[in-house]
């Protein structure tokens, strides 16, 4: 295992429900935004990042997906016939991604500011964290319902609840996917284990982030991006 990451994994296989009629036909990271697939601006920030190796998963709609990632070079793995959530997907690209610490990126999002992806590589440090969150202030969301997920204190460490909301992006080392049993679960079960050994950490983004998980949060992320 080398002690940065060259890979990252794009989180792609949901049914996108609180899209409503807009994935219908269409899954969710395939919805345009300012004239692109959505999914098309997270590759932008891994490939501007440097990264080498782009992993998606896919479940709904596969074959749409399927036909518009392939030929920008970005491996598959296909969930079938069940979906696997964040943590079961994770562990089933494995071999697509390698034994290093992966970056892994859910492809709903906007970000406005500094490449996220690139803030996480320069403060990545193995020899204190398992995984490295990057967090938005909640006053620097827009889309996003609910309170923050996550408190960081002085010294990086994260704790639940709190003001930060987690953006959708981190560096996470994966040799504890293997003592985990179960075929489906979330990454959740994975932060849980780390923050007790005291090794989840974040960052605060500078910028702001939008969530397009939802109808509403097209324009806005459009907005978002006019405004750069």
């Amino acid at each position: 295992m080398t002690r940065s990451p060259h890979a990252a994994m794009l989180f792609a296989a949901g049914f996108g429900t609180r899209m409503k009629h807009l994935t219908k036909d269409r899954p969710k990271p395939m919805i345009p935004v300012a004239g692109r697939p959505l999914i098309d601006h997270t590759i932008d920030l891994a490939r501007d990042a440097g990264v080498e190796t782009l992993v998606a998963n896919l479940h709904y709609l596969p074959e749409l997906l399927a036909d518009h990632l392939s030929p920008q070079g970005v491996k598959l793995s296909w969930e079938l016939p069940d979906i696997l959530e964040t943590g079961g997907g994770l562990k089933a690209a494995l071999p697509m991604l390698g034994n290093d610490p992966v970056i892994t990126m859910n492809t709903d999002a906007i970000w406005s500011g500094p490449n996220p992806v690139s803030l996480l590589l320069q403060a990545w440090n193995p020899d204190r964290m398992d995984a490295l969150l990057m967090c938005v202030p909640t006053s620097q969301t827009l889309g996003h319902s609910g309170g923050g997920d996550f408190a960081l204190d002085a010294d990086g460490r994260l704790s639940r609840g709190g003001s930060l909301t987690y953006g959708g992006i981190q560096i996470l080392k994966t040799d504890l996917l293997d003592s985990i049993e179960q075929r489906v679960f979330s990454l959740n079960l994975l932060w849980d284990r780390m923050h007790e050994q005291g090794r989840l950490c974040g960052l605060s983004f500078p910028g702001r982030w939008c969530d397009v998980g939802h109808p509403n949060g097209i324009a806005l992320a459009e907005s978002l991006i006019n405004d750069v």
